[in-house]
């Protein structure tokens, strides 16, 4: 099985550097448009079968490069969550002694009310495990 990758277009939270995932974020005009100009100039690959996160971005993702196809949603294939760091930005985050002893660490652990990068992968592996 291949597998390939596609990240979404332009949210607000990528545009003003937020932290999100799980948040469910629709792409800005902006974003929507840059896909459209990328999909003159970058060759997507055609697949048998495409599959998606359930966050409105990934769907609108996948429709603008690809039009009306059909997909499957895949829950494992959702971003990060956050928790409490959830949609806030480095200079909000930078003094709070929660975020600060997790970016020392963030390999291995979990946002406070969230998950870690472990988590994420082990349920991405999980999703597409035969």
């Amino acid at each position: 099985m291949k597998l390939t990758l596609i990240r979404h277009g332009i949210t607000h939270g990528n545009k003003y550097g937020l932290y999100y995932g799980a948040t469910d974020l629709p792409l800005l005009e902006e974003g929507v448009e840059e896909l459209r100009q990328r999909k003159l100039t970058h060759i997507y690959p055609e697949a048998p079968l495409y599959y998606t996160s359930p966050l409105q971005r990934t769907q609108q993702t996948l429709r603008e490069i690809y039009g009306e196809v059909p997909f499957t949603v895949v829950d494992g294939f959702r971003e990060m969550n956050f928790g409490d760091f959830e949609m806030r930005t480095l200079a909000e985050l930078k003094q709070d002694p929660a975020f600060l002893a997790w970016s020392d660490s963030m390999s291995e652990s979990r946002c406070p009310n969230g998950e870690s990068f472990a988590d994420v992968q082990r349920r991405a592996l999980e999703a597409v495990a035969p």
